[in-house]
């Protein structure tokens, strides 16, 4: 650059003149900026003709913005770039995944209750029992893409007459593919309902059980969820499960039976109401140890069929169900077709031990054609974990009778009566 021989301030920049006596401008611009605004108030232009006599000067006033302009000047001597641009909000899946682990890690509650809407999120008080709310509140509201944070309490019963519709919208479910939560609940005193358990069993005056370890393992997922008229919702899914029982007090702890259980599942919920309709598969098989050692005669037992439940949320925790199924493509071919279910269920809307633990009880009865209508008789009853969950499932304690034809497969027509204790998860 050649030597500075006079200059003036203006404003951000430095009018100058050369030895020549020809001007430039020296810009200078902040040492940090996110953008910038140059302003030329004054342009002094001298022109030289061949024989160095002429000479014009041109000013005029005028104001640019020239950021775009002067861009690839400004890299290449090193000033810095516009600001970047601010990242996209989350979406609400995003920070309705990153809001129930944060749940589930800090303060060991189940992600169910939290769901997020247009970056409103949303608490079930009734699963924060137990939890130090206010820090929930805030450790939620700081996370991005969270614009506030709600809490909703539980629904008062509603008084007769009234519209539950109120109610059911609160209580609706997100939608899509793979949504959390289901709109038909487990039947917990079912025998075969598809979930993951252990337990120990007492039999009653049988000639091949005793001392038995049954367990299962299933589960119901959904595979997408809808809205439907009203407030109403529907979803579509599967169900599998294997339930086994072993006889533990033989030197190889030897297995018994087992069945396999795979279902297609179609569930509907409108406030307290909801049904669950399937079309499944069910087979039976005995234990090759016990096969071997009892020469026991095997059936061949399988079977599809369809069943259709209801069920309706009374107040105060309590839940009444009921249904009836129809099995086709039979072997034994002369399997009686028709068989009805119904139960009671008990959940109780209180905790104890500092909303540790919530007590449950479930009375399911069942009754087939096959078996002349007989009336078999599941009762469960004891206490669910509320802060102890594996795969975002409650953890229960059930003290379990059973009491009528036995539900393992192969032995349909053999009257069983047992006492046990199992843990259970259930959603």
């Amino acid at each position: 650059m050649a030597r500075v021989m006079a200059a003036r301030s203006i404003a951000d920049h430095t009018e100058a003149l050369d030895a020549s006596g020809r001007s430039y401008f020296e810009i200078k611009a902040p040492a940090k900026a996110a953008s910038y605004r140059v302003t030329v108030q004054t342009v002094a232009w001298r022109g030289y003709g061949a024989g160095g006599g002429q000479r014009m000067r041109l000013r005029s006033m005028f104001r640019l913005v020239v950021l775009s302009l002067l861009a690839p000047s400004l890299i290449a001597v090193g000033w810095p770039g516009p600001a970047p641009a601010a990242a996209p909000a989350p979406d609400d899946p995003y920070v309705a995944g990153y809001a129930g682990a944060v749940l589930e890690r800090e303060f060991k509650v189940s992600r169910r209750a939290v769901t997020v809407q247009s970056g409103v999120l949303t608490l079930d008080a009734a699963q924060l029992a137990g939890a130090d709310r206010a820090r929930i509140l805030t450790v939620l509201a700081a996370l991005p893409g969270v614009s506030r944070v709600e809490v909703r309490e539980p629904v008062a019963p509603v008084p007769p007459g009234r519209d539950p519709a109120a109610a059911a919208d609160l209580s609706a479910l997100p939608t899509g593919l793979l949504p959390v939560g289901h709109l038909f609940q487990p039947l917990l005193a079912d025998p075969r309902w598809p979930h993951f358990s252990a337990a120990y069993r007492y039999y009653f005056g049988d000639r091949d059980l005793r001392h038995v370890g049954a367990v299962s393992f299933g589960e119901t997922i959904p595979i997408f969820r809808g809205g439907g008229l009203g407030t109403s919702q529907w979803e579509a899914g599967i169900q599998a499960g294997v339930f086994a029982v072993f006889q533990m007090d033989q030197p190889s702890k030897d297995l018994f039976n087992a069945d396999y259980f795979a279902a297609l599942y179609g569930a509907w919920r409108s406030g307290p109401v909801s049904t669950l309709a399937r079309v499944f598969h069910q087979s039976s098989h005995l234990g090759d140890e016990f096969l071997l050692r009892s020469r026991i005669e095997r059936v061949n037992l399988t079977y599809e069929s369809v069943d259709l439940k209801l069920s309706y949320d009374l107040p105060w925790g309590f839940r009444a169900y009921g249904g009836g199924g129809y099995l086709f493509d039979q072997e034994p071919a002369d399997l009686l077709p028709w068989s009805v279910q119904g139960g009671v269920e008990f959940r109780s809307p209180w905790t104890v031990a500092s909303g540790h633990v919530r007590p449950v009880a479930a009375l399911d009865l069942q009754s087939r054609e096959q078996n002349g209508w007989n009336v078999d008789v599941s009762l469960r009853g004891g206490i669910q974990f509320e802060n102890v969950r594996v795969l975002d499932r409650n953890l229960q304690l059930l003290v379990e009778y059973f009491h009528g034809n036995s539900p393992d497969g192969q032995f349909f027509k053999r009257r069983v009566e047992y006492l046990g204790l199992g843990a259970h998860f259930h959603f």
